[in-house]
């Protein structure tokens, strides 16, 4: 029996790195159609969200199941109720960049952001994609090293953000209402991306020193 859980608390920890590389890819695509345009690219974002969905309740039967059979306690009862933290995030990680997706596709043919913002979106994305990265390694690993670099992460993710409504605070910015608009909602998505999986690594490294660190605030 002992051999099972062991082997069902795996099972859980494989969920999770799963979710976290798909949410990885799936904001590499949105950031990817987002920059190009691309119709096919954002849809496909749309169209494999719901797999991410499927991973996260896979997770919470699975930490449901293992509670009502198994009664862990301590490290055990620990790394199940962060597995449900942690997955709470990442869900969330993917669902803004179905949100990503959906602008691009609103605004399509056009592209969605303006070309004076196309650089500052191009380093959002490739800090998204480290920042996802380093999940799945501290996830897989129990890495908190890799945990621990998120908060420098977001802190690059925030300047970005706040160069990009610098840019649209300009006062040679002549792009219009609805383009910053579309911009500013961009931003904010990347922005809550970085929140999220900061959370996700403050949860890694509760798992495994048993520390609380605070969570950012990235509510929906």
């Amino acid at each position: 029996m002992r051999d099972e859980y062991r082997a069902d608390l795996l099972q859980v920890n494989k969920l999770l790195v799963w979710m976290a590389d798909a949410v990885r890819a799936a904001m590499s695509r949105a950031t990817s159609a987002l920059l190009n345009a691309d119709q096919t690219e954002a849809e496909e974002v749309i169209a494999r969200d719901p797999e991410v969905k499927a991973l996260y309740r896979l997770v919470e039967d699975k930490v449901y199941d293992l509670c009502a059979r198994q009664a862990p306690v301590a490290s055990d009862l620990r790394l199940l109720l962060t597995a449900l933290h942690l997955a709470a995030d990442i869900e969330r990680m993917g669902a803004l960049a179905v949100h990503v997706a959906k602008t691009t596709l609103r605004r399509h043919p056009a592209r969605a952001i303006p070309e004076p913002l196309v650089a500052t979106f191009e380093q959002m994305g490739a800090t998204a994609d480290r920042i996802a990265g380093k999940i799945s390694t501290a996830i897989s690993k129990l890495d908190v090293v890799a945990a621990g670099q998120l908060d420098r992460d977001d802190d690059a993710m925030d300047k970005l953000h706040t160069d990009l409504f610098g840019i649209m605070f300009a006062a040679d910015w002549s792009e219009g209402t609805e383009a910053a608009v579309d911009s500013a909602l961009l931003g904010r998505f990347y922005e809550r991306y970085a929140d999220h999986a900061v959370n996700a690594g403050h949860q890694v490294v509760f798992l495994v020193t048993g520390e609380a660190l605070g969570s950012r605030d990235a509510a929906q």
